[in-house]
């Protein structure tokens, strides 16, 4: 009994209850031989013989026993015959038996075979010849393999009858067959069909039809498209009319809808803190003693009006001030203040000595959300989009200008497959412009861009983030005066603070519905 087996990338052949010569236990290196097999190792091991063949690259092997002789075939494969090989393997099913026969016939063995199956047997005149075999408890669609390929036969088998016989009377008589199925075909009459198309196009069915690489028509058959009714109109023969009209009733059926609802949202968090100062002097005041005033800042001017009434007013002392004599020693105001205070804080000779705090804060949230849908066939792609066109102005090569217009968009770009277990696989391209006016260069605003081009699979109905950007701009500025502006406490009253703090976040969500025939989105 022989055993053979694929182990470890390699084909081992084990003999039970065998000897070998010490002379044949060796390594054969039969790379020179241009063959898929690089070395053969024979040794002992126990009461067996171990034959070890070490094939390379992709292969397949055929081990059988003919007479005297057991042999193994190997021979090379290409990645393309080996993914043809696995994909026609043959799963052999059969009830297992076991056949030990010595030179018996091959009818004999086949005849065995059927009664073994029950099937009928019908063996060609020209299948002769003797077999010796021995296989243990395998099937026997799977033992009447071997034994044909063994001997050159191919078997044919129609209902419960099986016919065996050489391979190149087979091939012969096929061929014959199939000559003459052409002959009946090239004398058959034309018949002429009318067939309505209610789903596809006409045009595009008809183009199937007449492909050069997979031709439906006979070489007499032909084909016309009434595109105002959406017919065809097919002449061929009966047996051909029979086949394309069960193919277009496969293909002409309603094509499945997608609803693609998508949504974007822009969240903003801003946050901005500002304090400064202005202090300085007003010449030739009338200011009788050194009693600290305060007023409103607001514009944000020392020398506002005549005066800085209201205030508070002590004794009665009115207070006069120049408003054109204003002389800063420090000048660090909030731009756009929210609020402000003026001190009179004293008075050096001639000169009083003026105080003004300005602060801001502001605190800001927002949320955009834009929300386009469309609905379209499934693998066909459908875009929405929706903006405005800026124009703007264009030198031409004369030297001329003329206006162009530039798009910024909301748009939605989308091609929706169904899977057959009602998934949604999407391609999408979505893009959300801005135009930021607060940037304009001459009028023109730039244009800010976000935008996502992804692939995702999608159970139906259910919702997925495709993607998020988050910004964070964080800044502190001090502006003070040297040295001054140092001064602990003090130095307050010398420098200007400004805080900001501004969040913004875009996130992206997409929901793929699968619509029935009878429901209409509103």
């Amino acid at each position: 009994p022989v055993d053979v087996r694929e182990q470890g990338g390699k084909i081992v052949m084990e003999i039970f209850k065998a000897t070998i010569d010490n002379a044949l236990v060796q390594s054969l290196d039969v790379m020179d031989f241009a063959t898929p097999v690089s070395k053969i190792e024979t040794k002992p091991v126990g009461e067996n013989v171990v034959i070890e063949i070490s094939p390379t690259g992709e292969y397949d092997y055929l081990a059988y026993q003919a007479n005297e002789v057991f042999a193994v075939e190997v021979r090379s494969l290409s990645k393309q015959e080996k993914d043809a090989l696995l994909k026609e393997r043959l799963v052999f099913t059969g009830d297992r038996l076991s056949l030990n026969f010595q030179d018996i016939e091959v009818r004999a063995v086949l005849q065995l075979l059927a009664d073994f199956t029950g099937l009928n047997l019908v063996t060609s005149d020209t299948v002769d010849g003797r077999i010796t075999l021995r296989l243990k408890n395998v099937p026997w669609d799977q033992a009447l393999d071997i034994i044909l390929k063994s001997k050159g036969l191919t078997k044919r088998q129609i209902d419960n009858v099986i016919m065996v016989a050489p391979t190149e009377e087979v091939a012969a008589r096929e061929q014959l067959e199939l000559e003459s199925q052409q002959k009946i075909e090239e004398l058959a009459p034309l018949r002429s069909d009318f067939i309505q198309v209610n789903y596809a196009k006409a045009q595009d069915l008809a183009d199937l039809l007449k492909s050069e690489e997979n031709r439906l028509l006979s070489e007499r058959g032909n084909v016309t498209v009434d595109v105002r009714t959406n017919t065809l109109l097919i002449q061929d023969t009966a047996a051909k009319l029979e086949d394309i009209r069960r193919l277009l009733q496969r293909l002409d059926i309603p094509v499945r809808q997608v609803l693609i609802e998508s949504r974007i949202v822009i969240a903003n968090n801003d946050f901005a803190k500002d304090l400064g100062v202005r202090f300085g002097a007003n010449f030739d005041g009338s200011f009788d003693d050194n009693f600290t005033l305060t007023a409103g800042a607001l514009p944000g001017h020392l020398d506002n009006s005549s005066g800085i009434a209201p205030g508070i007013e002590n004794n009665g002392t009115e207070t006069t001030l120049d408003a054109n004599r204003e002389a800063l020693m420090v000048n660090l105001p909030v731009n756009a203040p929210s609020g402000g205070l003026n001190f009179l804080v004293g008075k050096v000779g001639s000169y009083l000595l003026q105080l003004e705090l300005t602060a801001m804060q502001t605190e800001g949230r927002g949320e955009l959300i834009s929300s386009p849908r469309v609905i379209t066939s499934d693998q066909t792609q459908a875009s929405i989009k929706q903006g405005v066109e800026i124009p703007y102005q264009e030198a031409t090569a004369s030297g001329a200008t003329k206006i162009s217009f530039k798009e910024a968009l909301l748009k939605l770009d989308v091609t929706p497959h169904i899977t057959p277990d009602d998934r949604v696989r999407m391609d999408l391209i979505i893009n959300k412009d801005n135009p930021d006016y607060t940037r304009s260069i001459l009028g023109v605003p730039p244009i800010d861009t976000r935008k996502i081009e992804t692939t995702v699979l999608v159970d139906n109905g259910e919702t997925v983030v495709l993607g998020g950007v988050f910004e964070r701009n964080k800044t502190k500025a001090e502006e003070k005066v040297p040295f001054f502006g140092d001064i602990p406490y003090a130095g307050v009253l010398f420098r200007r603070n400004e805080q900001v703090d501004d969040n913004n976040e875009l996130l992206i969500f997409v929901t793929p519905k699968i619509l029935k025939e009878t429901l209409t989105v509103r």
